[in-house]
């Protein structure tokens, strides 16, 4: 269904996103509305790209409190270059896809260090930065320092794909997308373009029931004519995730402390805390018995876990054990009481609750 006609009309795909998004805007923590940019409010650099990093494969609600409590710790990105490596994974923990997080800090510490504390206002010199590739370098560009770039994103994709019924399957389709989006992004407020395209994304068009009688392009969209818009963006098959199996053991002391330890930096979920697992990774399974146990003890078997990460689930078989308190040169202990000062994974605080059922229950109560 896709067409080789002449692109719609720039300034009238850009003047009606431009007038539903002044009505319609989401009130964001890191945005600024188009009524405070009238009055010369600009975004802050910092903002949008904490927000940016956070929001990659995360939900708009789920940043919210963790966009909120970075600020607090850290109100500047020379805070946050400044900031223990610990303490923001710590921060981060919950979150997921933690080598965002290893690569915010590295970030921060470029920006204070190399560029005297203030991004870099084009899409090059932000991708010149850890962990900054195209999206958000585009994004940021035109966010904070209003320059005319292609911000793409999943919200993006979509609406472009139906718009211009692109039926290449992604991810062959991204070119194609990428330039339509540069078509019709307009020199004027590009910032709110892209922004505008995220929110029509989010509440009108979505993945199912897009509300097609709300939409600004109700009258250009071409997927919309073909009375399938929901078969866009036409996505290729995907394959089966593999499934990797390990064991993880939870050792309790006699004061109510667990024996945790740090993951090595590189990797899946390098930096962060665990209790001891056995070798597993993305590719190979590891050991599924107490023989890997970190202490000789009588493990109790708890029954197992599934998490599942971007390329692969992980199942892993959970046992714990009372044993005597030894420190050791490879961990240390955290009551249980004071977990919420480590940086666990989300994968990890499964695991203990399997083995510790109302380990995390007071602070989900509060």
């Amino acid at each position: 269904m896709q067409t080789d006609s002449p692109p719609l009309a720039q300034f009238a795909i850009a003047k009606k996103l431009l007038e539903w998004y002044d009505r319609h805007h989401r009130e964001l923590p890191w945005r600024v509305s188009p009524a405070m940019a009238r009055r010369g409010v600009t975004a802050d650099p910092y903002h949008v790209w904490l927000s940016e990093v956070m929001l990659q494969q995360t939900t708009v609600q789920a940043v919210k409190p963790y966009f909120a409590k970075f600020l607090d710790l850290w109100p500047t990105v020379n805070d946050l270059a400044d900031a223990p490596s610990e303490a923001v994974m710590t921060a981060w923990a919950g979150l997921g896809y933690y080598a965002r997080a290893r690569n915010l800090k590295k970030c921060a510490e470029a920006v204070a260090r190399l560029h005297g504390g203030s991004f870099p206002q084009t899409e090059d010199g932000l991708k010149s930065l850890p962990g900054i590739g195209d999206y958000t370098a585009a994004a940021v560009a035109a966010i904070a320092f209003n320059v005319k770039a292609a911000v793409m994103d999943g919200n993006i994709e979509r609406v472009v794909s139906r718009l211009y019924a692109i039926d290449t399957p992604l991810p062959a389709a991204k070119p194609l997308i990428r330039g339509r989006v540069a078509e019709i992004t307009p020199e004027d407020r590009p910032g709110d373009f892209a922004q505008a395209m995220m929110d029509l994304g989010a509440t009108i068009c979505t993945p199912k029931r897009p509300a097609c009688a709300l939409c600004p392009f109700r009258e250009d969209c071409l997927a919309l004519a073909g009375h399938d818009p929901e078969t866009f963006p036409v996505k290729a098959a995907k394959k089966a995730k593999p499934v990797r199996l390990g064991a993880a053991f939870v050792a309790i002391d006699d004061t109510d402390s667990i024996f945790l330890r740090r993951r090595q930096e590189e990797g899946l979920l390098g930096g962060m805390t665990e209790v001891p697992t056995t070798g597993w990774t993305a590719r190979i399974d590891g050991e599924t018995s107490t023989e890997a146990a970190p202490f000789p003890a009588p493990w109790q078997a708890e029954g197992a876990i599934v998490h599942v990460f971007t390329h692969f689930e992980l199942r892993l078989s959970v046992y714990s054990a009372h044993v005597e308190r030894r420190e050791r040169d490879d961990g240390w202990w955290r009551a249980v009481a004071n977990l919420d000062q480590e940086a666990l994974p989300t994968v990890m605080k499964k695991v203990i609750a399997q083995a510790i059922p109302d380990a995390f229950k007071s602070r989900r109560q509060g």
